[in-house]
């Protein structure tokens, strides 16, 4: 029986049936709503993976749906794989070991019937966890916090803070695992005082710089969007333009079409990770630079500055003159086989018995593949890969490191086992 999650633990979720006797079901974040915008439901680093097919029968719906989720996760799993590695050499992960890596799974689109359950899915796998079984880094390069402030025109009236379809939009996106560290206000207290329409409009670098201090950002992103609804109940057409800076400087324009008003809101989702994706190609080509003028510093008094150099060669006297405690140590990076969760400790242990090692640890984690190693080592990368070779393992060459693996029966301890790089 596989445990059931909920896609943001944070905050409670509900299930809203669009039609009784097996019709379509959405899985919705029940956001606090107040009189003025809603917070943004998920913050967190996740990988996700978005269009999961699944098509399962079984005895009775609940089963069908729950074999459902079940091979959702496993598909879901061998795409992200294929994400960073390829097709080849996927791990085989158990369904316990899933479910332990597994935050949320987010239902996109469902059919149930008595015995059957056809479904469009979204997995989280927490990045912390999966990250280190598919050996790669927990974080990402981010931008500096930038500070946004979503605007809504609609019917010639523009909005910011005043529970939008398009601050929801924004408020629903999960950008933890971007580049761009997004600062998205609640838009409740002050919020919709001091981020209103008008401040777009203002050029003032004192005011804005007093904002960016007030909401900890370095400077502001205005992803814009003018609704056009062409007849009550009929086609909606959004009019986007993702904005940057103080200036209003116009990074990219686009046009989406929803066919009815229940498809705004998915129009709007792929309105945000279009500007997401804007944003981001700009962060990689050096535009999103802070502007020089919001950043406000008072002048130094070079007599300040000698008489702290002075404080400090005071407070720690011989500060100078002290050892370096990494002198005749080196980093030496070593690639080590881990077929399993127990090879990780064998491994990291018998480095450690070896002779001048400082420490070891395990900085990738890669189950079934070469996990990532960092040993201090009183020597250098041709000593360790000696001391090594004595110990029964087999030694490669890897870039500026190692790579090992324990020799077959035949060859251990002969002292003959290393392969050249």
């Amino acid at each position: 029986m596989i445990a059931i999650k909920r896609l943001f633990r944070p905050v409670p979720v509900f299930l809203a049936l669009a039609a009784l006797g097996g019709g379509s079901a959405i899985v919705l974040a029940q956001m606090e709503a107040g009189l003025r915008g809603i917070a943004p439901i998920d913050t967190s680093g996740s990988f996700e993976v978005t269009g999961v097919l699944v098509d399962v029968h079984d005895k009775t719906a609940d089963a069908a749906r729950h074999g459902g989720w079940r091979l959702a996760q496993r598909k879901a799993w061998r795409m992200l794989w294929a994400k960073y590695h390829g097709g080849a050499g996927i791990p085989a992960l158990s369904d316990g070991t899933l479910d332990s890596i597994v935050s949320g799974i987010e239902v996109e689109n469902e059919q149930i019937g008595p015995n059957r359950y056809i479904a469009k899915l979204g997995v989280l796998f927490d990045r912390a966890r999966a990250g280190q079984i598919l050996g790669v880094g927990g974080g990402v390069a981010r931008s500096l916090p930038l500070l946004v402030i979503p605007l809504q025109g609609s019917g010639g009236r523009p909005q910011t803070f005043a529970d939008t379809e398009w601050q929801s939009a924004w408020a629903r996106f999960r950008a933890g695992s971007g580049s761009i560290d997004y600062v998205r206000p609640r838009g409740t207290g002050p919020d919709a005082l001091l981020l209103n329409p008008g401040q777009v409009t203002r050029r003032s670098r004192i005011w804005w710089r007093a904002l960016l201090d007030q909401y900890g950002a370095a400077d502001v992103l205005v992803p814009k969007v003018t609704l056009s609804r062409q007849w009550p109940g009929g086609p909606v057409i959004g009019y986007f333009t993702a904005c940057y800076g103080p200036d209003d400087i116009v990074l990219t324009r686009f046009t989406l079409r929803a066919e009815n008003s229940a498809a705004l809101a998915q129009m709007l989702d792929e309105g945000v990770k279009r500007m997401d994706e804007a944003y981001s190609s700009a962060q990689v080509e050096g535009r999103l630079r802070p502007d020089p003028t919001l950043i406000i510093e008072e002048p130094v008094d070079p007599a300040d500055l000698e008489e702290e150099d002075g404080l400090l060669e005071e407070m720690t006297p011989g500060a100078g003159n002290a050892a370096n405690p990494a002198a005749g140590s080196s980093t030496i990076i070593i690639q080590f086989e881990t077929p399993d969760s127990a090879a990780v400790m064998r491994g990291e242990s018998a480095v450690r018995s070896l002779p001048g090692i400082g420490g070891a640890e395990t900085t990738s984690l890669a189950i079934g593949g070469y996990s990532v190693m960092r040993v201090s080592y009183a020597g250098d990368a041709a000593t360790l890969r000696q001391a090594l070779t004595t110990r029964g393992w087999r030694v490669e060459e890897a870039g500026s490191g190692l790579r090992i693996r324990r020799a077959g029966p035949a060859s251990q301890g002969t002292g003959d086992n290393v392969t050249g790089g």
